[in-house]
């Protein structure tokens, strides 16, 4: 899947079938449903679902808690705007297969 369909996938009532627990993850916080997103990203225990753990609590205001995820992943705590390093996650996601 490409992002343009990941993104317009979001109108739908769930998400499309075959997406990784972080991807999936990713669907759900553009939903505005960071529980289910959150459950989601721990699901998935590789540095992917890191990855996107540590944007959901840096979402969340947990900076702290963020750093951890943000170590697991191997990746700096972004300075970038949320949606910004949303839509970097979801592209390079998409973009791994």
């Amino acid at each position: 899947m490409d992002f343009a369909a990941f993104k317009s996938s979001i109108e739908r009532k769930a998400p499309p079938d075959g997406m990784s627990k972080a991807v999936e993850a990713l669907w759900w916080d553009a939903k505005d449903d960071w529980k289910q997103a959150h459950e989601c990203a721990q699901a998935q225990d590789d540095k992917e679902g890191a990855w996107v753990h540590a944007y959901l609590h840096r979402k969340e205001g947990d900076r702290s808690n963020a750093g951890y995820w943000y170590r697991r992943a191997g990746k700096k705590m972004a300075e970038a705007s949320l949606q910004d390093e949303w839509e970097a996650i979801a592209r390079s996601l998409l973009a791994s297969g």
